[in-house]
């Protein structure tokens, strides 16, 4: 046994001096854009684990939601309830295209909603701004793509972080983004009849 430890040891102090030598290298600082995409479920979740996480921090954030409407969700309930004084929370949507069945309201709703995000990211105290479900307006065309690039390459402040959520991600916004995510989806309830659930879903 005591064989075992000592091997187990040396194994991991190996592992550790490796690791603390590339770490080491690793000393830049910058405003990230992050992308959650794919089918798989939590893009948006995990996107408010990171709202939540600034918040512990201090750090000054925002979230636009581009495609969910008036439904209450418990995400905006406690950033609204407990943090307003650090997260502003904009819900410009309406809805998803099938529910409200208006493309031309859809679209409207979804540039205004890009003109609130501009100017959040401008915003030099501002430093994480969540625009979840933005994929889904770029991916219908109510938002140009070709702008939203270039205004994240262009204007995003340096320290500034941005989180683009939603399925579909297009591919000249992955290829900006500093780390994307794609969820996979292996099972999900609602195909067994389960549906959305509080504390779960919203």
């Amino acid at each position: 046994m005591t064989d075992d430890t000592d091997r187990h040891a040396q194994k991991m102090a190996k592992k550790k001096a490796a690791r603390d030598k590339i770490m080491a290298t690793k000393t830049e600082e910058k405003g990230l854009i992050i992308v959650h995409t794919g089918k798989g479920k939590g893009k948006s979740s995990s996107a408010f684990g990171m709202v939540f996480r600034a918040i512990a921090h201090k750090m000054p954030s925002a979230v636009v939601q581009f495609i969910k409407g008036g439904m209450g969700t418990g995400e905006r309930d406690l950033i609204e309830g407990h943090f307003s004084d650090l997260c502003q929370f904009y819900t410009m949507g309406e809805g998803f295209t099938w529910e409200t069945q208006d493309k031309s309201r859809d679209i409207e709703m979804a540039q205004a909603a890009w003109e609130k995000s501009k100017e959040l990211i401008r915003d030099p105290n501002i430093r994480l701004v969540l625009l979840d479900e933005i994929n889904i307006a770029l991916r219908y065309d109510y938002i140009d793509i070709d702008e939203v690039v270039t205004f994240l390459v262009e204007e995003k402040p340096d320290m500034t972080h941005v989180i683009l959520t939603g399925r579909n991600a297009k591919d000249d916004l992955i290829e900006i983004a500093d780390l994307v995510t794609e969820m996979e989806l292996i099972k999900h309830p609602f195909r067994s009849g389960v549906k959305a659930q509080a504390g779960v879903e919203y």
